[in-house]
């Protein structure tokens, strides 16, 4: 089965141009989740580092997926994948609580004009267990002019993608 995210609004719920969409497919497969991307490409500044496992990607250019689990604290995967190649995988277990951290991740991403396109394989050992709620989310700019889009609106004084209770339901694997 296959599903289909559109990040579509800003984090508090306001409809942005079709043009800043990103899209996220998820495809279940014998041992994971295949998780492409299609979004903008905003001309951002890199990383300093090579591609891959990259701490604080969340400060540059990057799209989100968060999968959260069942369980007291609530367990959750939040997967950043960059346009240059880089990526964060980080399981935690209640809100910002990191259990594991900078996790491997077979990634490739490729900028093609104004847009790119990622293509990751997440392990089944990774996930959370289900029944599942996830967002999508995409940030680019600097300072001021930073923007935060979001699949699900994540309500509150400012963007925090960590309101896992926001969260939509993801029924499909499991």
């Amino acid at each position: 089965m296959t599903v289909e995210i559109t990040v579509g609004h800003t984090w508090d719920g306001q409809v942005i141009p079709k043009g800043h969409h990103s899209r996220f497919t998820l495809r279940r497969m014998e041992r994971g989740i295949v998780l492409e991307v299609d979004a903008p490409y905003w001309g951002d500044t890199k990383p300093a580092e090579l591609p891959g496992s990259t701490w604080e990607l969340w400060n540059y250019e990057v799209v989100e997926w968060f999968v959260v689990g069942q369980g007291s604290p609530r367990p959750y995967l939040e997967v950043e994948l960059g346009p240059h190649g880089h990526y964060l995988v980080l399981q935690l277990c209640g809100v910002r609580e990191i259990v594991r951290k900078e996790l491997p991740l077979t990634f490739h991403a490729e900028i093609l004009g104004a847009r790119w396109f990622g293509r990751a394989v997440i392990p089944e050992q990774f996930l959370p267990p289900g029944p599942f709620t996830h967002n999508a989310f995409a940030i680019h700019g600097v300072g001021e002019h930073r923007v935060y889009y979001s699949h699900t609106p994540v309500p509150g004084h400012g963007p925090d993608f960590h309101r896992i209770g926001c969260y939509s339901e993801l029924g499909i694997f499991r």
